[in-house]
């Protein structure tokens, strides 16, 4: 496909500018978590070390109280907490008022444990919540310092099927700010630290249910994902995530609201340890859809011949707006969201307030909002061009049967801020959001630094049960989640 000079011009032009704007950060970094050498507590009561699937099951059969599964989580995310800062804001109380209804429903139930089983199949069995998920009673902030105090009045679509399954909230979890960086990291919440070593990032957007997960306060959560924001947090934490073909799952009662054409690259998905847990979540969180997500049966092809994926990050960043000739509305600007519910936010006068400390902001939020007054995230030609030849070609590798491994991102988990150096390194999941296609996040163990490893496995739209139905084998070759404790 050839490139005009105009075109390589301006492909050079919007990489040379967004890699200056957030290399500025060198010069304004002023907060970073302190250096700590201390590490988790080795999870120790067995309750933590089986999956939802099992809990439920124990819990039905009356083998093991709803409440004292939930109260073996919260002791464990008193313990954990206080050194990865994941859980932002819990219900305890309400967590074990709603345990003890459900030990009371088993009781009471005359129908037998094929009855719950097919109605309430996660009855009793904790749950975290990304923060920017509705959830009735907890905060909807998405770490926005303007946005203290704003209460969930309901909960999201996924959030009231697994509630309605049964399933027991205990809290809600850190997020980047705005839902749109590497790093879960914002001014109301503070920053959350990785399980494994807590002076690297455990990822974002939904960092704070990575976290917590991997640090085993929670065994199944909520995420959604709109350029990587389930599967890297799953990386780097080395636990389970599925990023599901966008409409699969509801993605109402979210902040910030999808605009523009970002629905047509958002998704909402199931993160947990257990690769297991994957199929059930998905299958309640889908609803209506939930026939997307059927069990796998016959043979699933790998696909080896991968097409050259050029200009990824590049790809991903200037979808959000099309050509002058493309009557679709915009998403809403950024600045615009930084500002709720007041007036927009000014990048530059942020980035001043930033130099002297006085700034409600992060700088990967300034620095993104200041890169969208540049007008350099405007789609090009080429730019739809290269997405549609890549889409043709995706489609035709992976057909109904075909599933693609693909690196999760260029390396283990950064440490604290290092993101900013490296702002395309979100390439390797981004782009998979632009092709709309399903994809599971594995853990693949830990590698010479003690950091999980992993794979993202990709398949055909509407082709998830393929992806889940791999997960399961490479929990089993490669042992799945590792406790960071244990380390």
């Amino acid at each position: 496909m050839a490139l005009s000079l105009l075109e390589k011009a301006q492909s050079w032009l919007f990489r040379a500018v967004t890699a200056l704007f957030f290399a500025i950060f060198q010069l304004l970094w002023t907060q970073r978590p302190a250096a700590s050498a201390r590490k988790l507590p080795p999870t120790s009561n067995p309750l933590l070390l089986q999956s939802a699937t099992q809990l439920a099951r124990r819990i039905r059969r009356t083998e093991v109280s709803s409440v004292e599964v939930v109260q073996a989580y919260i002791d464990r995310i008193q313990e954990v907490n206080p050194f990865v800062n994941a859980v932002v804001k819990d219900r305890f109380a309400a967590a074990l008022q709603e345990a003890a209804q459900v030990d009371k429903l088993i009781e009471e139930e005359t129908g037998g444990e094929e009855v719950l089983e097919d109605r309430l199949p996660l009855l009793g069995v904790p749950l975290s919540v990304k923060e920017s998920f509705s959830l009735q009673g907890m905060p909807l902030t998405t770490g926005l310092m303007s946005r203290r105090g704003v209460v969930a009045p309901v909960d999201a679509p996924p959030v009231a099927l697994l509630k309605r399954a049964g399933a027991v909230p205990l809290g809600v979890t850190n997020t980047s700010e705005l839902c749109m960086w590497l790093e879960s990291h914002n001014h109301l919440y503070g920053v959350t630290c990785n399980p494994y070593d807590l002076e690297r990032i455990p990822g974002g957007s939904s960092g704070g249910e990575g976290s917590i997960l991997a640090a085993a306060g929670a065994v199944v959560g909520v995420g959604s994902d709109i350029g990587g924001s389930i599967r890297m947090p799953c990386f780097f934490n080395g636990i389970f995530g599925h990023k599901t073909t966008p409409g699969v799952v509801s993605c109402e009662n979210q902040y910030p609201p999808p605009s523009g054409r970002q629905m047509e690259y958002l998704s909402t998905g199931p993160m947990c340890r257990y690769a297991e847990d994957l199929l059930p979540m998905l299958k309640i969180m889908a609803g209506p859809n939930a026939h997307i997500s059927r069990d796998q049966d016959g043979l699933t092809r790998l696909a080896f011949k991968i097409p050259f994926l050029s200009h990824n990050g590049e790809m991903w960043m200037r979808q959000w707006q099309k050509p002058e000739l493309d009557t679709r509305s915009p998403p809403q600007a950024f600045a615009e969201l930084m500002g709720e519910p007041g007036r927009p936010a000014w990048a530059l006068w942020e980035l001043l307030k930033r130099m002297v400390g006085k700034s409600d902001h992060t700088m990967p939020a300034i620095m993104l909002a200041l890169l969208e007054m540049t007008h350099l995230s405007k789609s090009s030609p080429f730019i739809i061009r290269q997405k549609e030849e890549l889409q043709r070609k995706m489609d035709e590798l992976l057909g109904t049967d075909g599933v693609l491994l693909y690196p999760s991102h260029p390396r283990v988990a950064p440490k604290h801020h290092h993101p900013l150096f490296r702002p395309f390194d979100f390439a390797y999941t981004g782009i998979l959001n632009i092709l709309g296609l399903p994809v599971t996040q594995c853990p693949l163990g830990l590698g010479a630094e003690g950091l999980p490893l992993g794979v993202q496995v990709v398949a055909g739209k509407l082709q998830d049960r393929l992806t889940l139905a791999v997960s399961l084998y490479l929990e089993k070759t490669f042992g799945g989640w590792r406790d960071p404790g244990a380390k």
